[in-house]
């Protein structure tokens, strides 16, 4: 079993969005740690504000096929992929295949967004505060420590699921 960690936001009707993808993940991959849930406003768009977690499990299968379950469930969510720089019924991007270093042109992991975004780096360093960044190797706390990205404010909210 491989521990796939992925980063989910969304920002239409964000709390329908992501108990409803919360739900379909846990019936497609099994049992789910979740984050805290934080709200940030849009980056690269004006936009309504953004709510961010990231979310993982465990699964047996390729890295391939963990891609398309993930690009399926924001289909059912309402997902426009066309849409890339606009406000979005639910995003789901794999941050970290295990310890993986892959990228086929579709798919990388470790995903850039780890040390690019507070709403990714912030979620990741509350859950696995030792856990080691695959190619960077400080932890998550390092790193959130460390970031230094202004205008990334993140708000901490409760969202039952």
């Amino acid at each position: 079993m491989t521990e796939v960690v992925i980063g989910m936001g969304s920002n239409i009707d964000p709390e329908r969005n992501v108990r409803a993808a919360l739900d379909r993940l846990a019936q497609r991959f099994g049992t789910l740690d979740v984050s805290p849930i934080y709200t940030c406003p849009a980056v690269g768009f004006s936009g309504a504000d953004f709510v961010n977690l990231v979310v993982a499990f465990n699964s047996d299968e390729p890295i391939e096929s963990v891609q398309n379950g993930l690009r399926e469930i924001e289909a059912a969510g309402g997902r426009n992929r066309a849409a890339r720089d606009g406000s979005r019924t639910l995003d789901l991007d794999m941050l970290l295949f295990g310890d993986a270093v892959f990228d086929n042109g579709d798919i990388r992991v470790p995903r850039a967004d780890i040390l690019d975004y507070a709403f990714v780096l912030r979620p990741l360093a509350d859950m696995w505060p030792d856990a080691r960044h695959p190619t960077d190797g400080r932890t998550y706390r390092e790193l959130w420590h460390a970031f230094d990205r202004p205008g990334q404010p993140l708000t901490e909210i409760s969202l039952d699921y």
